[in-house]
């Protein structure tokens, strides 16, 4: 079990491949399983890193203690030193895709591409943006706190499939691992507090693949057009057929798009 001291925490990952790094970052409430069809897709040609958050997983969280996006952009960037990556592509997903946008703007000249998926930006889009994210976040957080995370799980499975309107399969049974009611709800409060961040976007200068599902809900797809007009270097793409877990709902156009995007903005070296 390959694990790195990064700061206070000691850190789970599993590699595969071999080449260029490509390190993908998962959302909250998951793992480094999340990303388990991606790593075997983008093994063939590259390093390809998935690795566990603080508080998820494999990877430890001192005493449960509460944390935000930008420590765990900082974790990244020990993690990412630790292990002696250069030039590494950052695929972040949902909370992962915050994590990135926050590197990505802090240590631009350390990575060659950026891919963001379903994730939003800090700041509130206007005050139903602020409602609804609010709302979702912080009742998700609110039930976990209350029943355990156990017992809420189904619940939120169930959520999750009205919010999608049934048309997804991205909550799928299995999409919640196990993990302490506490570093549950510090992932969600974490997300709840992003608009807290400072970011300037427009410094996110290397090449941005912005990915968002089909059926997406709005607290996330509204968010894309903005992601795309604030970072200069950017495209964004529809994940046809899919939701909030894109990379689960249709990894074959979800790895292809990467792929090609990747192969126009960082030919692969040999």
């Amino acid at each position: 079990m390959p694990t790195v001291q990064t700061d206070d925490i000691e850190t789970y990952y599993e590699v595969r491949g071999g080449g260029p790094p490509i390190v993908f970052i998962h959302g909250a409430l998951s793992n480094h399983s999340a990303a388990v069809r991606q790593v075997e897709a983008f093994s063939d040609t590259y390093t390809a890193i998935a690795y566990d958050l603080r508080g998820h997983g494999n990877t430890t969280n001192p005493r449960h203690a509460p944390y935000t996006i930008d420590l765990l952009a900082e974790d990244l960037q020990s993690f990412i030193t630790e292990i002696g990556l250069e030039q590494p592509v950052l695929c972040g997903v949902s909370m992962g895709g915050m994590i990135a946008q926050v590197y990505a703007s802090r240590y631009p000249d350390q990575l060659s591409a950026l891919v963001l998926a379903d994730t939003f930006s800090p700041a509130f889009l206007g005050r139903r943006d602020r409602i609804e994210r609010w709302t979702l976040l912080n009742a998700t957080a609110g039930l976990i706190r209350v029943v355990g995370y156990n017992r809420a799980k189904g619940l939120m499975l169930w959520f999750g499939r009205k919010l999608e309107r049934n048309q997804t399969t991205s909550l799928r049974p299995g999409a919640f691992p196990d993990m302490h009611t506490a570093d549950a709800v510090n992932a969600l409060e974490a997300v709840a507090g992003f608009h807290n961040t400072d970011i300037d976007l427009s410094s996110i200068t290397i090449p941005t693949l912005i990915l968002y599902g089909e059926h997406e809900t709005s607290v996330i797809s509204r968010h894309a057009p903005t992601l795309s007009a604030k970072i200069p270097n950017s495209t964004v793409q529809e994940v046809p057929t899919a939701g909030h877990a894109s990379p689960w709902d249709n990894p074959e156009f979800f790895n292809s798009t990467i792929q090609t995007f990747l192969a126009n903005q960082t030919p692969i070296k040999a």
